[in-house]
């Protein structure tokens, strides 16, 4: 994978569109770590682990965490936040996405491609939840429900 500065991968994105890396537009939109003026502040959900290291994480305009390139935790960043645009539901083991995120048609459209980042953002998220079904149950249900308040969620239409 490629990774570009900022003045290169535009430069990229217009010219050389297969040196598109999906996540990089993250890192410029920002838009999942920040709430609106007349939204209700946002908890992040965490994992029996995760609130073991990082106590709680809650997002009431930006989130702490965010730096001028993105998410400052790496590594660390709570799965609830790896998991986005995507939402888990644990009953129905069925993944939806959040309509409100503008990566989605293209995460959508490379899900086709099985060596994709979007489509090994896919399985990577699948093995974590096939995980936690059995380690951290309440996290899966807790996580949708705060994600199904939240967002516009919409079935995801790939095979997970």
């Amino acid at each position: 994978m490629v990774h570009y500065p900022p003045n290169i991968a535009a430069f990229a994105a217009i010219f050389l569109p297969e040196a598109q890396v999906l996540f990089d537009h993250c890192a410029q939109c920002r838009q999942c770590c920040h709430i609106e003026p007349g939204f209700p502040p946002l908890d992040i959900t965490l994992t029996a682990t995760e609130k073991k290291a990082m106590g709680s994480v809650c997002i009431e305009t930006q989130c702490t965490h965010l730096g001028d390139q993105g998410c400052t935790l790496g590594d660390e960043k709570p799965l609830s936040c790896k998991l986005y645009p995507l939402a888990y539901h644990p009953k129905q083991k069925k993944f939806y996405y959040d309509s409100d995120c503008p990566l989605m048609p293209e995460y959508q459209r490379q899900l086709s491609d099985p060596h994709s980042e979007a489509s090994a953002h896919l399985a990577s998220m699948h093995s974590a939840i096939k995980a936690l079904h059995t380690s951290d149950a309440a996290f899966l249900r807790e996580n949708y429900r705060i994600d199904s308040d939240y967002f516009d969620l919409q079935p995801l239409l790939a095979k997970a």
